[in-house]
């Protein structure tokens, strides 16, 4: 049974950030709000958790999991970029977009597109995605909340917590966004929009 965090969405109650993390460094998996929709979440050496995303999600080894990172100093240490497309996504972050760029060996393997070895990046403009990026003290391994048969992300967490109360551990309630990010794939020479979301696509057109 998923135990129910209600945190503040401009002030997260530093205790509740704890239990939630402590949960994710027992290799739990989360369900937490982000600035574009909800999102499941799991440490980056939990392969229960990756495995329990895939099983939720219905997805194959080419998906492309996200690593929603705090910082740009933290995101340098998990993808390769290059000074222009450095600029590109630094004008555009943090944000509701996810960059598709070439994965470093600081990523596990069963996380990276197993032909092209990338993997998403993002740093979200939300406050408790933040605060929990933050107290981890590295990226969160994330997949957005849609389920299989449902054409729109879940975006309440009591819903959630209803639906998926035997396969996670967690659900955050907060104020989430109601579309995924915008996805753009810098894995070539320049960039591709993948996905219109929520972020403004016109930047990487």
């Amino acid at each position: 049974m998923a135990r129910y965090f209600d945190i503040h969405p401009e002030n997260p109650q530093r205790r509740s950030i704890g239990q939630v993390v402590d949960l994710l460094r027992e290799d739990g998996l989360i369900a937490y709000p982000t600035d574009s929709c909800y999102a499941l979440g799991c440490q980056l050496g939990n392969r229960d958790g990756i495995d329990r995303i895939r099983t939720i999600r219905h997805l194959d080894d080419r998906h492309h999991f996200t690593l929603v990172c705090e910082n740009f100093a933290q995101l340098g240490q998990f993808v390769h970029i290059s000074n222009a497309v450095f600029r590109s996504i630094k004008a555009a972050t943090p944000g509701s977009y996810t960059f598709i760029l070439p994965a470093t060996k600081e990523v596990p393997r069963r996380l990276l597109h197993p032909k092209k070895k990338t993997v998403g990046v993002r740093i979200p403009d939300h406050v408790v995605t933040q605060a929990l990026v933050a107290e981890l003290g590295e990226p969160l391994v994330s997949s957005t909340l849609l389920l299989p048969g449902h054409e729109e992300p879940m975006t309440q967490g009591w819903e959630i917590k209803e639906e998926l109360d035997n396969q996670i551990d967690a659900v955050i309630e907060g104020e989430a966004g109601t579309e995924p990010t915008t996805v753009v794939d810098f894995s070539d020479d320049g960039p591709e929009v993948v996905r219109v979301g929520s972020g403004d696509p016109a930047p990487f057109e």
